[in-house]
């Protein structure tokens, strides 16, 4: 396998953040496709991690096919800046975030570009892959041009899963927004050997329609949400709703169980929404009211239904969903705080997590506990032997006729 270092070649595209959960599924899958490309990312241990052929992260088949790329001779990894200068396009995959006013950081855009400046003399296109505030590639063109860089910018956002990226990358239809034809011509022939359809329309209307996929996902579960809260405070098992108006009716197929609805995308970018808007986002804010107030009300309905000043509660799954090992915005967090301040003790546990030290084995949770609480549906918990102690299970993920959450 060869070791993915950096050499002075010219490479097709550099792929900038290229170690995270965005940037390394896109840069294998272009290696792959048959272009010469460079991974860019200040993280020692993410490019260390990828050179040995290994994801930083879990990646569904990740790790088979970034050794396919490896071998090929078309991937490399650096943590140098420099390198860039040698790419013809270079793709933006940075983290975006709002502020502390719940506005888009347009900063943190602009700060990688010009980090960059110095190195983009060669580049024949700026792709955008971060998901940003309507307006922002339309704003970065005229910062290059500003800046005396003939250099045209395309918004090409990402739309898949975490840990299913490198499938759903292929499988999905790609937006492609570019702020020239000459921008929407150079990145069409770039997605159009990845992606399996290809949709132009104008940045903006891209940037909109990405910010609207998430915030309509994140509504879905806050209705799911709401409804839970509501059926139990009646004293109804919301998990036996579900169960009985999902069966044999397509038009409840989609609709999603109560549970957990963090990570760093949906409410970020719900937000996002929210200020493009002028803040008349309603239903985004009662999303959020929502989504967020779930741990409260759980703690606030055990409190109600147990001693929990005498009781060690044990949190099952810390992750902000099932079958990753990603925490960032992680409800179970909010949810263990919140505990604390009423149990006797909590613990917790998670099957893929190995970022926080203070985790233990399941079999020592469920040893030590007298209530657990299932906050992320890893499936490892549908059938682990509990004797009598209860399971909260706000997923409903124990029911026989459950189906497995998305």
């Amino acid at each position: 396998m060869s070791s993915g270092a950096v050499s002075d070649a010219p490479v097709d595209i550099c792929v900038v953040g290229g170690g995270g959960h965005v940037g390394a599924p896109l840069a294998v899958v272009l290696a792959v496709r048959g272009f010469r490309t460079l991974i860019y990312d200040v993280s020692e241990a993410a490019v260390t991690s990828l050179r040995a052929g290994r994801f930083p992260f879990i990646e569904r088949g990740g790790d088979a096919l970034l050794g396919e790329a490896l071998v090929s001779g078309r991937l490399s990894a650096t943590t140098r800046a420099a390198d860039v200068e040698r790419a013809q396009t270079v793709v933006l995959t940075i983290g975006t975030e709002v502020d502390e006013f719940q506005n888009p950081e347009w900063d943190a855009v602009a700060r990688c570009v010009a980090d960059l400046l110095p190195y983009l003399s060669r580049t024949q296109l700026l792709i955008l892959r971060s998901t940003v505030s309507p307006g922002t590639t339309d704003r970065l063109q005229q910062f290059l041009t500003e800046q005396g860089l003939d250099l045209p910018v395309a918004f090409c956002p990402e739309r898949v899963a975490q840990g299913q990226a490198i499938a759903e990358i292929q499988e999905v239809p790609q937006l492609i927004g570019g702020t020239s034809p000459l921008a929407e011509s150079r990145a069409t022939a770039i997605f159009s050997k990845v992606a399996n359809a290809l949709v132009p329309m104008k940045p903006i209307e891209a940037e909109f329609g990405k910010l609207f996929c998430n915030a309509y996902r994140y509504i879905q579960f806050a209705a799911s949400n709401q409804f839970y809260m509501m059926a139990t405070q009646a004293g109804c098992d919301y998990g036996q709703i579900v169960n009985g108006i999902r069966g044999d009716y397509d038009r409840m197929g989609d609709f999603p169980s109560a549970g957990f609805t963090a990570g760093p995308c949906l409410l970020k970018d719900t937000r996002q929404l929210t200020a493009a808007s002028n803040y008349q986002f309603s239903l985004g804010y009662a999303a959020i009211h929502a989504n967020e107030g779930l741990p409260a009300f759980l703690v606030n309905d055990l409190a109600r239904r147990f001693p929990l000043h005498e009781m060690t509660i044990g949190i099952l799954g810390m992750a902000f969903k099932a079958g990753s090992d990603d925490t960032r915005s992680s409800l179970s967090y909010k949810l263990k705080k919140l505990l604390q301040l009423q149990a006797a003790e909590v613990v917790t546990t998670d099957p893929f997590v190995t970022t926080d030290p203070d985790l233990l084995p399941l079999e020592a949770v469920i040893a030590r506990s007298d209530l657990l609480v299932i906050a992320a549906p890893h499936q490892v918990y549908v059938a682990m032997a509990t004797g009598d102690t209860p399971v909260v299970d706000i997923w409903n993920l124990r029911s026989s006729s459950a189906r497995a959450p998305s």
